[in-house]
């Protein structure tokens, strides 16, 4: 980077920072401050990489800066001074206007979308690995490591660069892992399965069951849920559901009028996690909900999809959403839980009604019978029954 590019650097900073100052009484002081702060370490973060002017409002250097710092505002603070500098015309894009592309050479974007249909895990992850993988493409570029000559010691160098708290590392790790693994098994590419010597420091602790509601937290739970406006009914029936069937978020979206019998009350979930269809049976107040939604509120359609987004064009909500209505609706009956707890309590159920962990695995669309195990440790009914002679 040369001292002009600093230059012009240093300059549109401190014109920005005099800008928002002028506004202050409209953005707030500490909106201000927190900018500044960001974008003083975005100047030494520049500097340090040695990122040219023309480089430097792209969402490649974005993305890198953001993970880098881990300033939660960074996006919005660089988006903001970019679109600054646009209107007057001292670049030539913002990154607020324009959509970031972030392609990747090939064997990236394979993976991503082998990534994205072998395991049918949501936009918001796939965003995520993909941005991490940005990065370590930048890194081996940088560095000029070509893909089969890749070395513990390089991902350990990489892992290194990134000042972020230990749960943030530990998902970095768990998606370059997951890249490392298609290399060696899918591909071929590298000789020795590295995802295993990508480890953490060790954790002295015992896994944790999974977590479920108690009686009754379910019932404050549904004496919570309304059906007043198109919103309520729809999560209404999602709620539904989760509950009574223990559906993940993606499987709730990928729902269509061709999968359910509302006249046999059954339901056919033929895109599975483990590509394994099974038809379940639905029970009769989660078939009324679904119907209540269907007739009163669900947008007028062709879309064959039973849940939709209210906004148009109507299109399939995604499983974000459906995380959100349900997070919204527990904090609503005042629980602090997801709708993974709704799933492990059918899980729970299941065990109270006698079924074998065999039939729970089929029934939750589990690859393999360790990761139904868990559920094992979850029948806290039996258990204080068994010990302290209780009753929940």
């Amino acid at each position: 980077m040369v001292d002009k590019d600093i230059r012009l650097l240093m300059e549109a900073i401190l014109d920005y920072e005099r800008w928002i100052k002028s506004v202050e009484e409209e953005r707030g002081r500490r909106s201000y401050l927190r900018y500044t702060r960001i974008l003083i370490d975005f100047l030494f973060y520049v500097i340090h990489r040695g990122i040219s002017w023309k480089e430097t409002f792209t969402f490649k250097t974005l993305y890198s800066f953001q993970t880098y710092s881990g300033h939660k505002g960074a996006s919005s603070a660089l988006k903001s001074l970019s679109d600054y500098l646009y209107k007057q015309g001292r670049i030539d894009h913002s990154l607020r206007a324009s959509r970031p592309k972030n392609h990747l050479p090939d064997i990236y974007e394979d993976y991503l979308l082998y990534y994205k249909q072998s395991l049918q895990v949501s936009k918001g992850t796939c965003i995520q690995s993909r941005r991490i993988l940005v990065c370590f493409h930048e890194y081996m570029e940088n560095h000029a490591v070509k893909l089969p000559d890749l070395k513990l010691e390089h991902l350990d160098a990489f892992l290194a660069g990134f000042r972020v708290a230990r749960s943030t590392r530990k998902t970095y790790r768990h998606h370059l892992r997951g890249f490392l693994k298609y290399l060696y098994i899918e591909r071929g590419i590298i000789k020795k399965d590295l995802a295993w010597f990508l480890v953490g420091p060790p954790m002295f602790a015992q896994p944790k069951p999974p977590k479920f509601l108690r009686p009754e937290e379910v019932k404050r739970l549904f004496s919570n849920l309304k059906i007043e406006t198109p919103f309520d009914m729809r999560t209404y029936a999602i709620v539904h559901l989760i509950y009574s069937l223990g559906l993940r978020s993606a499987e709730i979206t990928k729902i269509t009028f061709d999968d359910i019998s509302f006249r046999k009350g059954e339901l056919t979930l033929k895109d599975r996690k483990t590509d394994n269809p099974i038809t379940l049976p639905v029970p009769e107040q989660t078939i009324k909900a679904i119907a209540l939604y269907v007739t009163k509120a669900r947008p007028r359609s062709k879309n064959r999809h039973i849940f939709l987004t209210f906004q148009t064009p109507f299109r399939p909500i995604d499983s974000g959403t459906v995380r959100y209505l349900i997070a919204k609706a527990m904090k609503k009956a005042e629980l602090n839980a997801t709708s993974h707890w709704l799933r492990h309590t059918y899980a729970q159920n299941l065990l109270e009604m006698g079924r074998d962990i065999y039939e729970i695995k089929e029934m939750l669309g589990h690859k393999n019978i360790q990761s139904a195990r868990p559920y094992l440790h979850i029948h806290t009914k039996l258990i204080r029954k068994v010990i302290f002679n209780e009753t929940l």
